[in-house]
């Protein structure tokens, strides 16, 4: 007898995803290290967006300077991001994903979305997803489910490359117990450390720790909050609800550093008219600006502040550049980010879009 049909959630992540898409334009590259970030000049200020598992082993991961990476994997292939390519692979396989039988399917990025689905057997179902996307797209997917959204998420890691990972409460500690906080999804390296400054090193120390003791360190919601994150606990719900961006921004990484005020505050308007334009097609007011500034060698701060609601153009303009105003004299500039957050609808599933460097 089968087993009774019950609500799972699935989250399905894109191996190697940008990667693979440019493997997939020159087959040539199939095997090889290849490094995708920037303008492709690893003698430019540019990151690593993605990196094929053939880099990976070198050392080379995302968000690692480019021409650091370029050193790691001397022999590797580095090509320049192409997000409209990216976009057009990602809305193949979002498509492949809610044409599947009862799948509500919530979009996370490019590469990964979950799939809210009842079925008596998740992995026959996740393979089946696995085939199809191949079948329509050429890329492969991992896929991890769990009786939570949290679980689902953290089984991929153990699924990948390629495969299927059940995680649920019966082997959830079990599997995760010993493993560091940051393999935690919604903890990173600076709650990780806090975490550990407290003694908590492990999700089985998570699990155990004093709620009274992370709502000092976190607050009243946070703290809590991270221990429910241990246990694997949370909601089961995919939400399909149309994602409305929270705001809208843009940075740069000069190659050359900035001094010169003039130079700077040209640099701020040219983002904000780029801004300007993602904002107005939203149709939405703006309610707060923000700016980022990484002076050299790579100390970064930001500064916010609320507005009225406005759509007047002249208005976010000024307000950003009391922004800028507080960019220290004299200190060089390697990176520069404007942002505007916008009014949400009530109805709005809330979310955020990074800018095209990922602030």
């Amino acid at each position: 007898m089968s087993a009774e049909a019950r609500p799972w959630v699935l989250h399905v992540d894109l191996d190697q995803f940008i990667a693979a898409v440019e493997v997939l334009r020159r087959p040539d590259l199939a095997g090889k290290p290849v490094i995708v970030g920037g303008r492709g000049d690893p003698t430019e200020r540019a990151v690593v967006s993605t990196a094929s598992y053939e880099a990976r082993e070198f050392g080379v991961g995302s968000g690692m300077p480019l021409r650091i990476a370029a050193r790691k994997a001397p022999d590797a292939i580095i090509l320049p991001v192409d997000a409209p390519a990216y976009t057009e692979a990602s809305e193949e396989v979002m498509a492949t994903l809610r044409s599947m039988p009862g799948a509500v399917v919530q979009v996370l990025g490019w590469d990964e979305a979950f799939v809210g689905v009842t079925t008596d057997d998740p992995e026959a179902y996740a393979r089946d997803i696995q085939r199809k996307v191949l079948e329509r797209t050429q890329l492969h997917c991992s896929v991890g489910i769990g009786d939570t959204l949290v679980r689902a998420k953290n089984a991929t890691d153990f699924g990948k490359p390629r495969g299927v990972f059940r995680l649920t409460a019966d082997n959830w500690l079990e599997i995760m117990g010993g493993k560091p906080t940051v393999a935690l999804w919604g903890i990173g390296s600076k709650i990780s450390k806090r975490l550990a400054a407290l003694g908590i090193n492990t999700v089985d120390d998570l699990v155990r720790a004093d709620v009274d003791a992370l709502a000092a360190e976190f607050g009243p919601k946070m703290g809590p909050w991270y221990r429910q994150l241990g246990r694997g606990d949370g909601t089961n719900i995919v939400d399909d609800t149309p994602w409305v961006p929270r705001g809208h921004g843009r940075e740069t990484t000069f190659q050359q550093n900035l001094v010169d005020r003039a130079e700077i505050e040209n640099a701020a308007r040219e983002l904000i008219d780029q801004v300007l334009a993602d904002v107005a097609t939203e149709g939405r007011p703006v309610v707060g600006v923000g700016i980022k500034v990484r002076y050299a060698p790579f100390i970064t701060k930001t500064f916010v502040h609320k507005v009225a609601k406005t759509f007047d153009r002249a208005t976010v303009i000024a307000e950003t550049m009391k922004l800028v105003d507080r960019i220290e004299h004299d200190r060089p500039i390697r990176l520069l980010g404007v942002r505007a957050e916008m009014a949400m609808p009530d109805d709005a599933r809330e979310g955020h879009t990074p800018t095209r460097s990922g602030w």
